[in-house]
C-alpha cells in the first residue's frame, strides 16, 4: 500500500480538534497512548536504506491495547511525504521481539504521543501531541489532503514531512528534552 501524509503543526490540541471540526471531519478513534518502538540492524542497515520498522502498541482506556507491526520503505520524491507501506496487527508481542532479538535487531528509537483521529472522505485526520509539540497528521490521497488543508487555511508551503525522530531532533532542546527518545516523562 502507498502512504501519502504531512503535518502540519498546531498551537493546542484543543484549536486543532476546532479546525477538524469545522472543516467537517468526524471522530474515529478516541484519544489513546501510542508507544512506538523504531527497529534495526546495528550497522543501521534499514535507516541507510531509508527504511523503517516499527512495533506501535497503542494504550486505549476503552479496551485492551492493540500492537501492529509496520514496514515503511523508503520516501519518494513528492511534496508530501510517499512511501510504501506494510501493516499487521500482532497477536503475540513478546514472541515479535524476541524474534527481532534473534535476528540482531535492536530498538533505535523510540517515541510516544496521544493520538486522536477523524475522518473525511479520503482522509484520516489525526491529532498528535508530542513531547514536541502538537500536530495535525493528513493521512490520505492527495486532493484531501490539499482540501484539508486549505481549510485550515494553510498551504502546502506550510506542510512538514519530517518524521518524528526528525521533529524531535529539531526540537528537543528548545523545549528541555534530553536522552535519547521522545517519551512522556524519564527517558
Amino acid at each position: 500500500m502507498l502512504e501519502r501524509e504531512v503535518k502540519l503543526p498546531f498551537p493546542t490540541s484543543a484549536a486543532a480538534r476546532e479546525a477538524i471540526l469545522a472543516a467537517g471531519a468526524v471522530l474515529a478513534n478516541g484519544r489513546r497512548l501510542q508507544d512506538d518502538s523504531l527497529y534495526d540492524l546495528p550497522d543501521e542497515t534499514l535507516r541507510k536504506k531509508g527504511s523503517v520498522v516499527r512495533i506501535r502498541t497503542e494504550r486505549w482506556t476503552d479496551r485492551p491495547d492493540t500492537t501492529t507491526l509496520t514496514v515503511k520503505g523508503p520516501v519518494q520524491s513528492s511534496q508530501m511525504k510517499l512511501r510504501e507501506e506494510h501493516e499487521t496487527r500482532v497477536e503475540k508481542v513478546d514472541a515479535l521481539t524476541q524474534a527481532f532479538a534473534a535476528l540482531g535487531m535492536r530498538v533505535w528509537f523510540r517515541y510516544q504521543k496521544y493520538r486522536e483521529e477523524f475522518s473525511t472522505p479520503g482522509l484520516v485526520v489525526a491529532i498528535d501531541e508530542t513531547p514536541v509539540g502538537t500536530y495535525v497528521e493528513l493521512e490520505g490521497d492527495e486532493d484531501a489532503i490539499l482540501a484539508m488543508t486549505a481549510a485550515f487555511g494553510r498551504t502546502p508551503a506550510d506542510f512538514i514531512v519530517d518524521s518524528y525522530y526528525r521533529l524531535f531532533m529539531k526540537r528537543r532542546d528548545e523545549v528541555g528534552l534530553s536522552g535519547p527518545h521522545m517519551i512522556f516523562g524519564p527517558t
